[in-house]
C-alpha cells in the first residue's frame, strides 16, 4: 500500500465515513496566506520543483540545517536548483515524525501523482517527472487553484502597497476570488525611527498626502483602509509578540510621533504606548467596516542575530515565545469593547501552553450578535501539524463551540500548500470518529455532518463576508 492512501490519518470506520461524506469535497477558503500577488496575477508557471517547493520555505531549511546540510543548499544564490532539491531529498528520510514527512509525500501525490518516497535515489526522477508536469497549464497558478477548488484566498499586504496586482486580479478571468488583507505592523515601530520614517514616507506617497503630524498619519491610514476595502479586503492582520494595552493619551501619542519623526527612537514604554494607540485606531476602523481582525501572537523572531544580518528575516530562525499574553490581550479587547467597537477577531496562539488561556479569553467577548464572533484560531506556524491541530481543537471544544470554528488556513508562501486543508480535515474527522466510536458523541449524522462541512468551509464563508463568495 502507498504511504499516502485513502485512509491516511483516518484510524476508524466512523472517521473514514465522516471524511468522505462531509469533508473531502468541500471547497477551500484560504483566508490567511502569504502567496505573492504578482504570482497570482501573472498566473506564474514554475520552472522546476525547487522554484515551487523549496524557494523561501524556511520549514525545510530548518530541517536541512539540522541534518547538517550547508547553507549554500538552503538559501545560497549560486547553487543550482537541482542540487538544492537533491539536498532536500537526502534530508527527507531524516524527517520521520516531523510533519514535513507527511506534507512532502501528500503534496507529491496530490499535485503530481507521485507515490514514490522522496530520498536520494529517487530525487532526480521525481525532479524531472514533476518538472515536466509543471510545464503544463494544469500546474500554473490558476490551474492549481482550480484543481484544489479554491473559492477564495486572502493575501497579506502592507498598507503602503498599491495593490496593483489585486486590481489586475479583480479584472481577470480567474474564478478564484483573491482579496488583500491589511497588515500594518511597520506602522508601530517608533523604536526604530530610520525604518519607521522610511515607511511613513511611503505611506505619504501612497495616500497622496504630507505626513507632518500624527493627525495626518491617522488620516492617511484611514484612506488606505478605505482603499483596501474598495478592493474587497475584509480582514486585517497583526503579527505581534503580545497585544498592547498601555494607557496612551492623544497628547502622549503626538509627542511620541513627533520625536520619532525627528529621528529619536522611542523607549520601550513609549513604543508600547504608541502601539496601543495605533492598535485601537485600527480596531475602530475594522469595527466600522465589519472587518475581521486577526492577531498572530507570541512568535519570538530572529533569535539568531548573526544569521539575521547574513540572510535577513523569515529565513528560519524564529521560535515560540513565552510572554505573558493574557493580561494585555484582555486589556486590548476590553478597551474596544468599552467603546462598543470590538470587531470580529481571530486569535492565533503559537505556544500551546497558552491554548486554554486564549480559548477562554475568546469566550469573554462573545456578545450574541454573531456566531463565534471571537475565534480561537487554528494552530499556526509550529502548531499547524496533527498534534497541534488536535490541541487547539480540544481546547476550543472544552471551553467554547467547535461547531462555530472557522477552520484551517495555510499561512504559506507556497502554492503546494493547499493539501494542508486536507490534512486538517482528516485530523478533524479522525478526532470526531474516535469520539463517536468511544460513545462520547451521539450517533447523529444530521448533527455531525453539517458541523464538519461548516468547519471546513461554511463557517468561514459566512463569518468573513467576502464579496462574491
Amino acid at each position: 500500500m502507498a504511504f499516502i492512501h485513502d485512509d491516511f490519518l483516518l484510524s476508524n470506520a466512523s472517521a473514514r465515513h465522516l471524511y468522505r461524506a462531509y469533508a473531502k469535497d468541500e471547497p477551500i477558503l484560504d483566508y490567511h496566506n502569504h502567496l505573492p500577488p504578482q504570482d497570482l496575477a501573472g498566473n506564474r508557471q514554475f520552472a522546476n520543483l525547487y522554484d515551487i517547493w523549496l524557494e523561501g520555505d524556511h520549514y525545510k531549511w530548518r530541517a536541512m540545517r539540522a541534518n547538517g546540510v550547508s547553507e549554500a543548499f538552503c538559501t545560497g544564490k549560486d547553487t543550482p536548483p537541482r542540487d538544492k532539491f537533491r539536498a532536500w531529498a537526502r534530508t527527507v528520510p531524516a524527517t520521520l515524525r516531523n510533519p514535513l514527512f507527511h506534507w512532502t509525500h501528500l503534496e507529491l501525490v496530490r499535485y503530481f501523482g507521485i507515490t514514490d518516497y522522496l530520498e536520494e535515489s529517487t530525487a532526480d526522477s521525481i525532479y524531472d517527472r514533476a518538472g515536466a508536469m509543471l510545464a503544463t497549464e494544469d500546474l500554473r497558478v490558476w490551474g492549481i487553484l482550480e484543481k484544489f477548488n479554491v473559492k477564495a484566498l486572502c493575501t497579506t499586504d502592507d498598507p503602503v502597497d498599491d495593490l496593483g496586482f489585486h486590481q489586475q486580479l479583480r479584472d481577470s478571468a480567474l474564478e478564484t476570488k483573491v482579496y488583500p488583507a491589511f497588515r500594518p505592523d511597520k506602522s508601530l515601530r517608533v523604536d526604530d525611527p530610520a525604518s519607521w520614517n522610511a515607511w511613513v514616507d511611503k505611506l505619504a506617497a501612497a495616500s497622496n498626502a504630507e505626513i507632518r503630524n500624527l493627525a495626518a498619519m491617522l488620516d492617511a491610514l484611514r484612506k488606505r483602509h478605505d482603499f483596501f476595502h474598495s478592493l474587497g479586503c475584509r480582514l486585517s492582520d497583526h503579527g505581534l509578540n503580545t497585544a498592547f494595552a498601555d494607557s496612551c493619551s492623544q497628547a502622549d501619542a503626538v509627542a511620541i510621533f513627533d520625536r520619532a519623526r525627528a529621528g529619536k527612537a522611542a523607549s520601550a514604554d513609549d513604543y508600547r504606548k504608541f502601539a496601543t494607540f495605533l492598535m485601537l485606531h485600527y480596531g475602530r476602523l475594522d469595527a466600522a467596516k465589519g472587518w475581521t481582525k486577526q492577531l498572530h501572537l507570541g512568535a519570538y523572531r530572529s533569535a539568531n542575530t548573526r544569521k539575521l544580518a547574513e540572510l535577513g528575516p523569515d529565513t528560519g530562525f524564529d521560535s515560540m515565545g513565552d510572554w505573558n499574553q493574557i493580561e494585555s490581550l484582555g486589556g486590548y479587547m476590553n478597551a474596544l469593547e468599552r467603546e462598543n467597537l470590538l470587531p470580529k477577531m481571530i486569535l492565533y496562539n503559537v505556544n500551546p501552553v497558552q491554548n486554554y488561556a486564549f480559548a477562554t479569553m475568546a469566550g469573554n467577548f462573545q456578545d450574541g450578535t454573531i456566531p463565534g464572533k471571537i475565534q480561537f484560531g487554528s494552530g499556526w506556524w509550529f502548531l499547524d501539524q496533527k498534534e497541534g491541530m488536535e490541541w487547539q481543537m480540544n481546547a476550543l471544544s472544552n471551553t467554547g463551540l467547535l461547531s462555530r470554528f472557522v477552520g484551517m488556513l495555510t499561512d504559506s508562501r507556497s502554492f503546494l500548500s493547499f493539501p494542508r486543508h486536507e490534512y486538517f480535515r482528516r485530523t478533524l474527522c479522525n478526532m470526531l470518529g474516535q469520539d463517536l466510536e468511544a460513545g462520547l458523541l451521539p450517533d447523529r449524522e444530521d448533527w455531525l455532518g453539517p458541523m464538519i462541512r461548516d468547519i471546513c468551509y461554511g463557517n468561514a464563508r459566512r463569518y468573513l463576508g467576502l464579496d462574491g463568495v
